[in-house]
């Protein structure tokens, strides 16, 4: 601070801290009447995050008033409640409860963390359900919810969780809110084009979503990248409770992630769900088994990292997830769970310092190895095993070709949202929080008996 010691103030006095709602008067004024401390958190998101979860809310609250009603012909697809319910409750687990705790291992941003991850949530659930019934509302005049709908709305915010990974910490909650609308308006767009360019089935289309946020996330990261984050920040490192805490979000995934691969899957054909559900399992049994290797042979003292392996655990069932309608013997899911933890794990000690280097894109929550390679991994196993399958060479070209597009257009829809909602947020009328308020819940959180400890 210049002047401060031209106008009586010592530089090694300490000041009293400021009480909450207290304003700068008598000896804490110092030249030209200004405060001599400097606010010591972001300043207030009062007039953008409120009015715009505002505006939004009202939003839907009236559309779905006019638009939307409950479907009354529950059967008409061959599920009930009673049988549809679980599952729905396990994928509305993993969307909150498990990708909230997940991202919870930095030692300052657990709040943020988990309290961001629902607010983006139920804005981007709300959206989906909008967005995919709007060929429905265009011929019926109405869009009809169900369970079903519900599921993969969630679906599709899962996709969103991820990319917010990648900027998780140097964001501000105005930044994700926009970030989950943007990204889901993308990923319905690339389901909409896959399914009436190429004819990808529903749940194959849905299942890319670990392709797509990865590349959204990878890309809004490069595109919002700052200077310091060629240094390590402050405050972006975990201790042992955070940690606990997001190994607990891996536990949630790992857990239900069998529900979140095998509840698209066809109710008349229960071999195939049971197919799903143990093909999932064997895959991410397989993937834990090696990650925790992997994680001991590539550490200097022959040592588990708890956040390293939490995230690689999970590659099997992002691989058997985009390879599901591929695979038809076990063996090939504990295979593609292998090769995928390996991948992650390879990933995960690598890639990221080399990302950020080479690339300038800094990777908060490593979704590269944790969705992007294993999802990419898993595109790769589903072409190979289709191709094995099929009879003649014609087809399996065909299928090669189709199936190439398919990521090809994926990735291209990515990284084309990602671009415009990047550059949407650069615009200093969201205040992003300055390097020294990044990773730090006091940035947007109340705790006045911390308020003046950084």
């Amino acid at each position: 601070m210049t002047g401060d010691v031209d106008n009586g103030w010592h530089p090694l006095s300490r000041a009293p801290p400021f009480e909450q709602g207290a304003t700068c008067s008598g000896w804490k004024r110092s030249v030209q009447g200004s405060c001599p401390m400097a606010p010591q958190y972001a300043p207030s998101l009062r007039s953008r995050l409120a009015p715009l979860l505002l505006f939004l809310q009202i939003g839907f609250v009236v559309i779905f008033a006019f638009c939307i009603e409950i479907e009354s012909n529950i059967k008409a697809d061959g599920t009930t409640f009673s049988s549809f319910y679980p599952e729905f409750q396990d994928v509305n687990a993993m969307v909150i409860l498990g990708f909230g705790f997940l991202c919870t291992f930095l030692v300052r941003y657990g709040y943020s963390a988990t309290g961001f991850n629902l607010l983006v949530a139920v804005m981007a659930i709300q959206w989906a359900i909008i967005l995919r019934g709007m060929e429905s509302w265009y011929y019926r005049g109405k869009i009809r919810v169900d369970l079903r709908s519900l599921v993969v709305a969630e679906m599709c915010t899962a996709s969103a969780l991820i990319s917010i990974g990648a900027v998780l910490g140097k964001t501000n909650p105005v930044h994700l809110v926009l970030i989950g609308l943007l990204e889901v308006s993308g990923f319905v767009l690339n389901e909409w084009l896959l399914q009436v360019l190429l004819k990808v089935p529903t749940e194959n289309s849905i299942m890319l979503l670990h392709v797509f946020g990865a590349f959204f996330g990878l890309t809004l990261t490069w595109i919002l990248f700052r200077e310091g984050s060629l240094q390590p920040f402050e405050k972006e490192k975990f201790d042992r409770q955070t940690g606990l805490f997001s190994m607990l979000g891996s536990l949630f995934l790992w857990m239900f992630w069998p529900s979140f691969n095998s509840v698209l899957v066809d109710n008349d054909f229960p071999w195939r769900k049971l197919g799903a559900v143990c093909s999932t399992y064997l895959a991410l049994a397989v993937s834990a088994v090696t990650a925790s290797a992997m994680s001991m042979l590539s550490s200097p003292r022959g040592k588990l990292n708890p956040i390293r392996m939490q995230s690689c655990i999970l590659a099997g069932g992002v691989a058997v997830g985009v390879s599901m309608s591929a695979v038809r013997q076990p063996w090939e899911a504990m295979t593609i769970g292998f090769t995928a933890a390996v991948v992650s794990t390879a990933g995960s000690q690598c890639l990221k310092t080399h990302m950020l280097l080479a690339f300038e894109c800094h990777d908060t929550c490593a979704v590269l190895s944790t969705h992007g390679l294993p999802g990419l991994l898993g595109w790769l196993a589903h072409l190979l095993l289709q191709i094995k399958a099929c009879d003649d060479h014609t087809t399996a070209i065909r299928f090669a070709v189709f199936h190439i597009c398919t990521l090809l257009l994926t990735i291209a829809v990515s990284l084309s949202m990602a671009v415009l909602t990047g550059f949407l947020l650069k615009w200093n009328l969201w205040r992003p929080p300055q390097d020294k308020k990044c990773f730090d819940d006091q940035a947007f959180w109340e705790f006045p008996h911390l308020a003046v400890n950084k």
